[in-house]
């Protein structure tokens, strides 16, 4: 195998997990894109960030995407000299939609598509366990690189994900507040151990989401309340639950998306939609979205 010359592009989405019940196991690929280019230089590295994070990521070999580009790199037997990495940044930082597995996905990405034929000798399902196995969980990495929604999970013999429909009138609004939440803080907020009771209600309400998406979202508000994650996490983000509940009291079937803090709401139409949009806190920032059914573009 060779490198080859010049620069390769992808683009990957921002995504949206749990969506309320499905916690750890859920995903859904949403119409807000990273864009990003990788060359191969003969020495050194260059790392250029525009948007959001810019002020903040490393421009060194710390750097998550550059870690990622020579993952892929090194799987398929080769290693750059040097390289330049362009980021255009738009999905917001430490706010619940999956920055940093784009971030993976883009890097690995761009490794495959730096060697000649790269693509025939890693697969997107090899890409795909790479990237869960960087992130510790697929449930971001998997609608991030497959699109859609994906039900993802770990067996003995590794990472699994498949896609599973959604309805063509389903889409979201998404409200991001100004103040970042770390992941790992959020999760340290989770008790050890629920009582079976919340266990049980939840797998319930997890196993409608997936139909209500397939094809009744008349059912979405049940099938996006949950028992495991969210309430425990108030204290890291109170106006953030504050909003998940006053947006349901209203009919809306709102969630925390990921670990937060930005909230997620799903609409079944335009009326629902511009509604929506004048539910946004002041200083808080709102995206109507699609679901993106691309998830990484090469090219």
């Amino acid at each position: 195998m060779a490198l080859v010359s010049g620069p390769v592009r992808v683009t990957v989405p921002a995504t949206s997990a749990n969506l309320g019940p499905g916690f750890d196991a859920l995903g859904l690929a949403l119409s807000m894109r990273d864009t990003l280019s990788a060359e191969v230089l003969p020495s050194g590295l260059v790392v250029e960030v525009t948007g959001a994070g810019a002020s903040d990521v490393p421009r060194d070999e710390s750097h998550l995407v550059v870690r990622c580009i020579r993952a892929a790199l090194a799987r398929l037997g080769e290693s750059a000299p040097g390289l330049r990495l362009t980021c255009e940044n738009v999905i917001p930082h430490s706010r619940g939609l999956g920055s940093s597995s784009a971030a993976i996905v883009a890097g690995l990405g761009l490794g495959r598509a730096l060697v000649v034929h790269g693509a025939e000798q890693l697969s997107d399902d090899e890409l795909f366990r790479m990237a869960a196995d960087i992130e510790g969980h697929p449930d971001n990495v998997a609608p991030a690189l497959f699109g859609g929604f994906t039900i993802s999970g770990h067996e003995p013999s590794g990472f699994f994900s498949v896609n599973s429909p959604v309805s063509p009138v389903v889409s979201a609004v998404v409200f991001v507040p100004p103040t970042p939440v770390e992941t790992r803080v959020a999760r340290g907020l989770l008790p050890s151990t629920v009582p079976h009771a919340d266990a049980a209600a939840n797998s319930g309400r997890a196993a409608l989401l997936v139909a209500a998406l397939a094809g009744d979202p008349s059912l979405l508000l049940p099938a996006t309340r949950e028992w495991l994650h969210q309430d425990y996490r108030e204290p890291a983000m109170p106006e953030s639950l504050a909003l998940v509940r006053s947006l349901r009291a209203l009919g809306f079937a709102a969630i925390v998306s990921g670990a937060g803090p930005t909230v997620l709401a799903f609409a079944t139409s335009a009326d629902a939609r511009a509604e929506l949009l004048t539910r946004m806190p002041e200083g808080w920032a709102s995206h109507a979205l699609e679901v993106d059914h691309d998830g990484l573009i090469v090219g």
